[in-house]
């Protein structure tokens, strides 16, 4: 696969480049409370804008559904870029319209403009081809560094892609490279390592990787899936018994290959998920009636430690448990330190896992923070991505 990247677009001087970037990020008190997404995109930024670009920056931020939503507005996004790139931004109040044309036509070199949120138009969603036509009349050449965008086809990601000679930026560019690494060559042992709430959000990725793994090592919620489909007591866990046969398959396939399927030896239990619920830490195979798995235990975290002691690559996505609340964010933890440590090429994704990283301050202790999510489990599965499909060279 060949993309075709900043450096196919040519001279850039004086021209007006839209930069479709990943800017959903958390915000708390009207402030951004997590960057990376911001900070991961800067090197395409600013390499545009040292080339003699004017930028016309554009992201979606939660899901408006079409509707103006005052939190969801990108204003705290660009001054928080602002502050980073040491120069200004100019937050636009609509997506599209007179003023935003008016705004977007007189950027000169190195001048930067963010939209508003494309979420606040249904066009967006609904790869609406007026809207797309509204956006591709805003700039001369197109650039995608919203890697966590490309398995939907919206509006600005495909259709504006259709519409102005088009590129990838820096970011998408080394997720792609990255990603491809651990689909199709990767060094062995290969050790992955999944987590969060439902097995169902990674059935998909588990199949494709039982194909290409030594060890699959499942914490999270979705370990009860797992452990439940084989008969286990898991007291009241969450559990999606509709999967039953999808996991046993799974693990099947994992014993004709040779693969081994690491679940939790302990689990830290309580009642419930609250800071001050009662907690105490049970064998994954007694768990008691009324109480549910929250974290995996210290004894789990030494033994997935071992296996990833001896892995050559290692990708981690997904929460040991309720990382959020600090008496279950031990797993998780734990597992962030143990990848840390070993002598593996590893790559994180997912937003739990990624805030664990920076919480532990191990960013770069890891070879890649891929800022996917669900595209990066999708790319891993083979699957044909939208927005990288469109930027793909041809044969």
């Amino acid at each position: 696969m060949r993309l075709r990247t900043i450096d196919d677009l040519g001279d850039l001087a004086g021209r007006r480049v839209f930069v479709r970037v990943d800017f959903n990020v958390p915000l708390i008190g009207g402030e951004v409370a997590d960057d990376l997404r911001i900070r991961a995109t800067l090197p395409t930024i600013t390499e545009l804008l040292e080339r003699g670009a004017g930028l016309v920056l554009a992201s979606h931020l939660g899901r408006p559904k079409g509707e103006v939503v005052d939190d969801r507005r990108m204003a705290p996004v660009a001054r928080r870029l602002e502050e980073l790139l040491g120069r200004p931004v100019e937050a636009l109040e609509e997506v599209v319209g007179e003023a935003v044309e008016a705004a977007c036509s007189s950027l000169r070199p190195g001048e930067v403009a963010l939209l508003e949120n494309l979420r606040f138009d249904r066009g967006e969603e609904a790869n609406d081809s007026v809207f797309a036509d509204r956006l591709a009349a805003l700039a001369d050449a197109y650039v995608d560094d919203a890697f966590g965008a490309s398995h939907r086809a919206p509006a600005s990601v495909v259709a504006l892609a259709e519409r102005l000679p088009a590129a990838a930026g820096r970011l998408l560019q080394r997720e792609v490279e990255v990603l491809g690494r651990l689909r199709d060559d990767p060094e062995e042992p290969y050790v992955a390592v999944l987590g969060g709430a439902k097995v169902s959000d990674k059935l998909g990725a588990i199949e494709a990787l039982v194909e290409r793994v030594d060890a699959l090592l499942i914490g999270g919620a979705m370990a009860f899936t797992f452990l439940a489909a084989d008969g286990v007591e898991v007291g009241s866990s969450l559990v999606e018994p509709e999967r039953f046969d999808e996991v046993r398959r799974a693990r099947k396939l994992a014993d004709e290959r040779g693969v081994l399927i690491q679940l939790p030896e302990d689990v830290v239990v309580a009642p419930e998920a609250s800071l001050d619920a009662r907690r105490g830490t049970v064998r994954a195979t007694e768990i008691p009636r009324g109480q549910m798995g929250l974290d995996i235990g210290p004894r789990t975290v030494e033994e997935f430690a071992r296996t990833l002691a001896d892995a050559r690559t290692i990708l981690w996505n997904g929460p040991m448990g309720v990382f959020e609340l600090e008496p279950f964010s031990a797993g998780t933890r734990g597992v962030a330190r143990a990848i840390a440590a070993a002598p593996a090429f590893s790559v994180v994704g997912g937003g739990d896992s990624l805030a664990a990283v920076r919480k532990e301050e191990l960013e770069g202790a890891f070879d890649h923070l891929s800022t996917g999510g669900g595209a990066s489990l999708e790319f891993l599965e083979g699957r044909e991505l939208p927005g990288i499909a469109v930027l793909e060279e041809g044969p």
